[in-house]
């Protein structure tokens, strides 16, 4: 395989990662508001774009957006009750997003199976704290990518040779 072709087929597996990134914010974008909306929290549609924004930041921008309702939450009721609503919201958005949401984006778009894009984060983050949860998603889209290449070329060479 040429050198290009190596190009290509990064290329190709990181936009469609992107895609799939993209498509993952918007549901938890999709999600916040919801969530938000029915707890009451003041301007949940600015929040919830907010959140989808950061939801390209790994690890950081989760918790970044869950900041500004806490606060908007707390500000209205005065209590503690309503900032309590939105930590458990942002819990389970949280756990479906990781569990449900980018492993089924993951598998449709960049085909990374479900299993594969839920032990790897885990796997390269314990091996390297920081970089292998950041770089766990796009290289597995990388790695996909070039295993369904070489499935390609197998059978290609096959139905030749047949």
């Amino acid at each position: 395989m040429a050198a290009t072709d190596h190009v290509r087929i990064t290329a190709s597996a990181l936009k469609h990662w992107a895609i799939g990134q993209l498509q993952d914010s918007l549901a938890v974008g999709l999600l916040w508001f919801a969530g938000l909306w029915i707890i009451g929290v003041p301007w949940a549609a600015l929040w919830a774009l907010i959140a989808a924004a950061l939801q390209i930041i790994p690890h950081f921008g989760p918790i970044l957006s869950l900041l500004g309702p806490v606060l908007a939450a707390a500000l209205r009721w005065r209590d503690w009750q309503h900032p309590l609503y939105v930590l458990i919201l942002y819990a389970l958005i949280v756990v479906v997003d990781g569990l449900v949401l980018q492993p089924y984006i993951m598998r449709r778009v960049a085909r990374v199976p479900i299993w594969a894009s839920i032990l790897a984060p885990l796997v390269l983050g314990f091996v390297f704290p920081f970089w292998g949860f950041l770089l766990a998603p796009p290289l597995l889209a990388v790695v996909y990518a070039f295993k369904a290449r070489r499935t390609a070329d197998r059978e290609n060479l096959n139905a030749h040779t047949n």
